[in-house]
C-alpha cells in the first residue's frame, strides 16, 4: 500500500509554526521530537500538529508546502482555523 503524502504544519513551544512534508508523520515527529528532524524544530518541542493536508503524488505535496511557506503567519493562522472548521463540521 502507497504512503499518503502530507504537508503538515506544526506550533512550537515558542508558539512559531514549522511546516513540512512527509509520507510518514508518525514517524517524521518522532524525528522532530529527538532532534533530528529539520534544524528550525531542534529545541522548539514539544509540538502540535495544527494543520494536515494529503496529496496523491509527492510533487503536489511538495508544490502545496512551498505555497504554505509563501503564506504570512496572518495567513498560515486563518488557514488552520478553516481546517479546524471544516473538521469539526464532518
Amino acid at each position: 500500500m502507497a504512503k499518503a503524502h502530507l504537508v503538515y504544519m506544526l506550533k512550537c513551544k515558542d508558539n512559531t509554526l514549522y511546516t513540512g512534508y512527509t509520507n510518514d508523520l508518525a514517524h517524521r515527529l518522532m524525528m522532530h521530537e529527538s532532534g533530528k528532524g529539520a534544524k528550525y524544530t531542534r529545541g522548539r518541542g514539544p509540538f502540535q500538529v495544527v494543520h494536515t493536508e494529503e496529496f496523491p503524488t509527492k510533487e503536489e505535496a511538495l508544490q502545496r508546502e512551498y505555497e504554505i511557506k509563501q503564506l504570512s503567519r496572518l495567513q498560515k493562522k486563518a488557514l488552520i482555523e478553516a481546517n479546524r472548521k471544516k473538521c469539526v463540521r464532518k
